[in-house]
């Protein structure tokens, strides 16, 4: 599902995060649509693990999704780039690049 990246990123500071949970989770479960042998971890399971522990899930999370996202960016490997922005603090850079990389796939068929 193709969405708006700014608006994405301008609701999840203005929610103060909630919007943000939300669209983890809408990645994570279009990463189990389109790369089911890599990741197969549910989006609400993801979210609790991550809030239990104090957002250590949230980085291996991060760096999964680098590889489960080669399936929809033409095979490029973000994992390590995921890892050092979220070790960093800036995951939300990270989901913007999925969701980028998903309004792409979205243009390029239809």
């Amino acid at each position: 599902m193709t969405r708006n990246i700014v608006v994405c990123i301008i609701l999840s500071i203005i929610t103060c995060g909630i919007y943000g949970l939300y669209w983890m989770y809408t990645l994570n479960e279009y990463a189990r649509a389109v790369a089911p042998n890599e990741w197969r971890t549910s989006g609400l399971t993801v979210i609790l693990l991550s809030i239990i522990t104090c957002g250590i899930y949230g980085l291996y999370w991060n760096y999964k999704m680098g590889k489960a996202y080669m399936t929809v960016n033409g095979g490029n490997d973000n994992s390590l780039l995921f890892i050092l922005l979220s070790l960093f603090g800036f995951s939300i850079v990270n989901w913007a690049i999925m969701q980028n990389d998903i309004n792409h796939a979205a243009g390029m068929q239809g």
